[in-house]
């Protein structure tokens, strides 16, 4: 007995100095007073968790190997700078210096100011309310924010594009929206338009007015007399796409002439008004920040110099939470940081962008909320660092970015965004604000979900980045001539790959045109391989807009009106190549990679003779074992040039299928090389297509016997595509099987 109780003694006096006695545990709760970061009395914030940790680790109290974590009770911590961390905040590899909420979701970092519902109060202001709509006059709410902030509120610029001035409004964890006219449930989706312009506003070499000869402000007839109720001394902006549906700015209205119907804009537009469309003939705008439009449930409307902020409720605000976001950083920033990471943490109320990661390595955001900022969610530059899991959503610009990796010594980051999802982004920048933003080489995009967005999914560029297994729909709702997964404009973008995604349900850009693409390769990018994706109801499928090494191989394209669009714009247009002309100077790029030399001329041999090689001709593009399932206007798009080079190019075992054998409606192949018709009937259609769940979920119907018969096509892994549950998402979110 004796002899056990050594042992035991002694197991126990090992366990007591072991590592993990050495182990750091601190605790954090809001409002606690006078903690030392034990259980018992936890810190009241998390920078001085953190400052605990780095001087434990100045004093040689914590080593790197040892672990720590930080225990986070429910919460709003707001924080009036950025959470920063910096370079000696992290742990090792192994054992990352950890910081969580006890409970997820109750953790909430806030750059914002919480308004109390009961400060909300009857307009009773005579001359505020003869501007308000009659019928609104009841229902809007005032609130004075003179208490509230001390610092005068800045202007809106003459015109911007992006975020606007702060702060913003948050409702019940819902942005608000600045009255507008029409309102975003009006006839037209909301945008009102023009036909007619009086003056563009390009440059006029040849005006005699000085002032014409340079770019300027623009002006067009709107024939609606709604402006003329508008007090423009006040500031009225214009959110228009004024010539082009890629290219969206807020721009303010200097005059408006109530005889001539005239409105006269504040400054002037890259592209001009009118200035060269492409797309619908129609200009399209709305109206924002005009006090006579608060006119409908959730919108508001700041009056800057008297601190006055006007409401209309989408209901009571009893117990409403009211946020006025204000913090022009970002919540969180981790500068040179190695190996920490955060979980379940909501990072929400900024008027910049969430967290941002320089220069970071192992750095990982678990089953985070990011939310409700005027900027970006989440960018990440470093290598190895990820973003898992994520819920990110109205947002002003982009969800994810990712940086990293040496692009011209081909060394990878290794970033990874894996099982995020992303949704209701872009609401301030229109265009060119994608769900997940990827450069640099090596980024790694898997198994997100991103939907509801005006323009791109996935805007990439850069080398070795692989997007797989990605579900997109609901994108690039109201522009045109973009695609969801979208890169442009450069030879040098080699090695990407675009593997088992789920494309569906695109918006309808102009249908004349089919000017929306499920994966847009523009102006002779080249590269990319686009292989076992689906596509369904997306436009124009795949579009490699006159560029070369783009292997398309086990594509399935299901109800597309263009199944495939390959053009020679590198032979025709005189831009080609042309360093004057904005981002065309393509060999130029490529010389900056030194592509003529290793490691790029070993990776890329088509690239490093190309000047040798028919630079201008679209080549090295193999077409195999693609699927075309109901294309109604076009199986395969090529223009001219194209079909003249068909014997350089590589097309075999493509089908084209008529699932029902309808006589009218189905384009199918006449004489293409590389394709096989095949029609079914009504009573013996293909089992080929796509259906909808009762659970709002899609299913596929892929033969694989037939397939595999007919074409060599190998199933693409249907069920892996998309968010799947883990330690961090519990549940999967609910799908409404009409919103399709």
């Amino acid at each position: 007995m004796k002899y056990l109780l050594s042992i035991l003694t002694c197991i126990l006096a090992v366990s007591l100095t072991s590592p993990v006695d050495a182990d750091l545990n601190l605790y954090v709760k809001r409002d606690a007073a006078d903690g030392n970061g034990s259980r018992e009395k936890p810190f009241s914030s998390i920078e001085e968790a953190r400052d605990q940790i780095r001087k434990a680790r100045q004093n040689g109290q914590l080593k790197p190997e040892e672990r720590v974590t930080v225990d986070i009770e429910p919460g709003v911590y707001p924080v009036r700078s950025s959470l920063t961390f910096e370079k000696n905040d992290g742990g090792s590899k192994g054992n990352p210096v950890v910081y969580r909420a006890t409970q997820p979701g109750s953790v909430r970092i806030q750059g914002g100011q919480t308004l109390n519902a009961g400060s909300f109060q009857p307009v009773t202001d005579a001359s505020i309310l003869k501007r308000l709509p009659e019928e609104v006059r009841k229902k809007v709410l005032v609130c004075d924010l003179s208490t509230v902030s001390k610092e005068p509120f800045a202007e809106f610029k003459a015109s911007y594009r992006g975020v606007p001035v702060g702060p913003w409004l948050y409702v019940n964890h819902r942005p608000m929206t600045l009255a507008r006219w029409p309102n975003a449930d009006a006839a037209e989706e909301g945008w009102a338009s023009f036909t007619k312009v009086v003056d563009k506003g390009l440059p006029d070499p040849k005006a005699k007015d000085p002032a014409q000869q340079k770019a300027h402000p623009g002006s067009f007839v709107f024939d609606d007399p709604r402006p003329a109720r508008w007090k423009l001394d006040e500031g009225v902006w214009l959110l228009g796409y004024w010539t082009h549906d890629w290219s969206d700015e807020v721009i303010r209205i200097a005059d408006y002439d109530p005889q001539q119907k005239i409105i006269k804009l504040a400054a002037p537009h890259s592209y001009g008004i009118m200035g060269g469309t492409w797309g619908a003939k129609a200009r399209r705008f709305f109206a924002l920040n005009v006090l006579e439009e608060l006119d409908s449930p959730g919108e508001w409307y700041l009056d800057r110099k008297q601190k006055q902020l006007y409401l209309y409720p989408q209901g009571k605000l009893d117990y409403a939470e009211i946020v006025l976001a204000t913090l022009t950083q970002p919540l969180m920033q981790v500068r040179g940081t190695k190996h920490i990471r955060f979980e379940n943490l909501n990072f929400e109320f900024g008027h910049s962008e969430g967290v941002s990661l320089k220069e970071a390595e192992g750095v990982e955001l678990a089953g985070c909320v990011v939310a409700n900022l005027a900027s970006g969610g989440i960018s990440v530059s470093g290598t190895q660092n990820t973003i898992r899991s994520c819920d990110l959503y109205h947002l002003g610009t982009r969800g994810i970015s990712l940086s990293g990796g040496d692009r011209k010594q081909l060394q990878r980051a290794d970033n990874l965004a894996v099982n995020n999802h992303i949704h209701d982004y872009g609401l301030f920048q229109r265009t060119y604000a994608p769900g997940i933003y990827a450069q640099g080489c090596g980024q790694i995009v898997q198994n997100n979900c991103i939907h509801d967005a005006p323009h791109n999914a996935i805007l990439y560029g850069g080398n070795e980045n692989l997007f797989e297994r990605n579900e997109i729909y609901r994108v690039v709702m109201e522009t045109g001539d973009s695609g969801a997964f979208y890169t442009g404009r450069d030879w040098t973008t080699q090695g990407n790959i675009l593997r088992h995604n789920l494309i569906h349900n695109l918006g309808g850009g102009d249908a004349e045109h089919v000017n929306t693409m499920g994966v847009y390769l523009d102006d002779c990018d080249s590269g990319d391989t686009i292989e076992g994706n689906i596509f369904y109801r997306t436009g124009r499928a795949i579009m490699i807009g006159g560029g070369r090494d783009n292997p398309i191989l086990n594509n399935l394209v299901i109800d597309c009106p263009i199944g495939l669009h390959i053009d020679s714009r590198g032979m025709t247009w005189k831009q080609w190549n042309d360093p004057k002309s904005a981002g065309w100077n393509l060999e130029e790029k490529a010389e900056a990679m030194n592509y003529k030399s290793p490691p790029w001329s070993t990776e890329y041999p088509h690239l490093a003779k190309i000047m040798s090689d028919s630079p201008r001709e679209p080549l090295y593009n193999p077409i195999r074992r693609n699927v075309f399932v109901d294309c109604s206007k076009e199986v395969c798009h090529m223009d001219g040039n194209v079909k003249k080079l068909l014997g350089k190019f590589e097309i075999e075992q493509n089908l084209a299928v008529n699932t029902t054998g309808a006589k009218n409606g189905i384009a199918m192949t006449k004489d293409l090389k590389g394709f096989t018709n095949l029609s079914g009937s009504k009573s013996k259609p293909i089992p080929l297509g796509m259906t909808v769940g009762i659970n709002g979920r899609l299913k596929l119907q892929q033969d694989p016997r037939l397939l595999k018969a007919k074409a060599s096509f190998e199933a693409i892994p249907f069920d892996q595509i998309g968010l799947y549950r883990d330690e961090y998402r519990k549940e999967l979110p609910k799908r409404d099987p009409h919103s399709y």
